[in-house]
């Protein structure tokens, strides 16, 4: 596919059939985040998959709002960083993210970001917290993001080029 109409037409996907992943697709999806692009090439992300249906419930839990959705999924990926080894960790999580995600649309795998970081689970502890503690995930590692991922049950709009804000564009000065 011409990376535009990737780009076009990759939208965030919150409905799944519920069938399974493919486990080359699963692979091919970790070799692409493997490659994503990191400060100095420290590699400081890490990525916990998640097929289990019963985790994907309890991850569907990690917020008040906005997670509910994993619990659809086929599968899903925390998105982990280590701040220890680089101080913009989590630009690096973040770039790593969205190779997840364009490379799941590539492959015709619906996915959407579910922001963890800086965000409160309704116990009360930190939404980071609450996946680490649930998925083993070292102290020392920040939870970014849980990219959820499944074939799509909704069909979204591509975006209209009409629309784009090209007001947002500056050449030379602002």
């Amino acid at each position: 596919m011409y990376f535009l109409d990737l780009l076009k037409n990759r939208r965030s996907i919150r409905k799944y059939t519920g069938d399974g992943i493919e486990r080359n697709k699963i692979e091919t999806i970790l070799k692409a985040a493997l490659m994503s692009p990191s400060s100095k090439r420290t590699n400081g992300w890490e990525f916990v998959v998640v097929q289990d249906k019963e985790m994907l419930k309890k991850l569907s839990e990690s917020r008040e709002a906005g997670s509910q959705l994993i619990e659809g999924a086929a599968a899903a990926i925390a998105v982990c960083a280590d701040p220890a080894k680089s101080d913009v960790w989590f630009c690096d999580a973040s770039i790593a993210s969205l190779i997840i995600q364009l490379e799941a649309a590539e492959l015709g795998i619906g996915s959407c970001w579910v922001q963890i970081y800086k965000r409160m689970h309704p116990s009360g502890e930190t939404a980071g917290e609450y996946v680490k503690n649930l998925l083993g995930i070292p102290q020392h590692l920040e939870v970014m993001n849980i990219v959820s991922l499944g074939y799509k049950n909704e069909e979204r709009k591509p975006y209209d080029e009409s629309k784009l804000l090209y007001d947002k564009i500056h050449f030379d000065i602002f």
